[in-house]
């Protein structure tokens, strides 16, 4: 074999390497917050948390891969949870649609609900959303996983409109319909990356929620939608390629139904022009051409600056957990401090940030082949159970010893101190790790 080929086969190798970034190790989640007591009621039902996320171990270890797998495959042997649709045809005429499926299992004997609000674009029978839903449904909770207007081939736009960034509404008159469908149940709130967006917002918002929610779970948000949109138009670790997706992704959804929303009557309403909205090369191009308009918004940036949560999170009074990781491609470290912030400044937040797992990936698990269920799924089972454990006020009895102080007992395993966790407390301008 000559030279040159050795040094073609090992700078291909090196670049494999890189990609792939098999040299990384497994480290535990970093748990960010200051209220101690509402953390370890989390942990105590999900202890898993403490130990090492084991990516896949030949290319679980790459953000992009993760990633692109997520968005291609979605999950590995994927069921088809059994379930019915239910239509609403909202006050503007729009038909909202949200898929319903009861419980498998009774491992406990509350009546628990999980809200489910899916990423841009996807619906119930996106593949991560159907093996969550089966993975939670045999574990005792009902799901109801909302249909984004537009996204379903299957379901007609009727009304003026498709979903939208921060449009919380739609969700919210699922949930007054569950409401009404079943009075007595406890809701949690669980949101996949744009969907996390949308469940923060709608805890931060001023307006009337029911009282059954007692929890939420956000996944993957970016927080901001201005500084998110800053980092997807750039070409560094290939986030502008990310951003054509999405963009073809949301203006497919558009052109679908644009017999209901470029119409006639639609384009002198809102002065919307076809070809600029169909020759958008980027979200912020075609939000110009369509989204604001239609939204009745002077700019973008004042669209965004709307839609964001991170606007709303000083106002959330519902107990909830914030999960990213940080080499995810699609949302960059540099927009995690603000979670952060507000986890060690506030209580009964938490969050948890990984160092692998991509854009809703989170495989784990084997050599080159995924184990079915992937980490992430399991923590939201998990953190289901921990939200509905502080609500109920359950956790372990205090020893009175040193650990009093931490809701421990002589029973019972040193969470807490088990865990790479920082906290913050008001008067502290440095956090402490434990």
């Amino acid at each position: 074999m000559s030279t040159v080929l050795l040094a073609v086969i090992a700078v291909i190798l090196c670049v494999l390497f890189r990609i792939l970034n098999v040299n990384s190790q497994p480290h535990k989640p970093v748990i960010y917050g200051r209220d101690r007591n509402f953390i370890e009621n989390i942990l105590f039902i999900a202890p898993f948390l403490n130990e090492p996320y084991i990516p896949t171990r030949l290319w679980g270890f790459s953000g992009h891969v993760q990633t692109i797998l997520h968005s291609l495959i979605g999950r590995v042997r994927c069921p088809w949870p059994i379930g019915g649709r239910i239509s609403l045809i909202l006050p503007d005429k729009s038909t909202l649609t949200y898929d319903l499926y009861e419980p498998l299992g009774s491992e406990h004997e509350d009546d628990v609900t999980v809200a489910i609000c899916p990423g841009i674009g996807n619906t119930s029978e996106s593949v991560y959303i159907r093996t969550y839903v089966h993975y939670s449904q045999r574990h005792g909770y009902r799901c109801a996983v909302l249909n984004h207007i537009g996204a379903l081939s299957s379901v007609p736009v009727t009304g003026a409109r498709i979903f939208s960034y921060g449009h919380t509404d739609d969700f919210n008159y699922m949930v007054e319909n569950l409401m009404e469908r079943y009075p007595n149940t406890k809701l949690i709130l669980v949101g996949f990356s744009l969907g996390g967006n949308l469940i923060t917002k709608y805890l931060g918002e001023e307006r009337k929620r029911p009282k059954n929610i007692i929890g939420g779970i956000s996944i993957c948000q970016g927080y901001n939608a201005i500084d998110t949109m800053v980092y997807l138009l750039q070409w560094q670790n290939f986030r502008r390629l990310y951003l054509y997706i999405m963009t073809d992704n949301y203006r497919n959804i558009i052109t679908r139904h644009k017999r209901m929303l470029l119409n006639p009557e639609m384009k002198n309403r809102y002065s919307l022009d076809e070809t600029m909205i169909v020759s958008a090369g980027t979200l912020p191009d075609l939000d110009e051409a369509y989204s604001r308009r239609v939204h009745s918004f002077a700019s973008v940036a004042e669209l965004y600056k709307w839609s964001s949560s991170a606007f709303y999170l000083k106002k959330i009074k519902t107990p909830m957990v914030f999960i990213n990781a940080r080499d995810d491609p699609i949302v960059p470290e540099p927009l995690l401090p603000i979670i952060r912030e507000f986890v060690s400044s506030h209580d009964n937040v938490m969050y948890l940030e990984l160092s692998h797992g991509g854009h809703l990936g989170f495989y784990e698990g084997g050599l080159l082949y995924a184990n079915p269920v992937t980490w992430l799924d399991r923590a939201l089972a998990a953190l289901v159970g921990g939200l509905l454990m502080s609500h109920h006020k359950c956790s372990p009895k205090p020893a009175p010893d040193a650990a009093a102080d931490l809701g421990l007992s002589d029973d019972e395993p040193d969470l807490i101190k088990s865990a790479t966790i920082i906290y913050k407390d008001p008067l502290e301008k440095v956090p402490q790790k434990l």
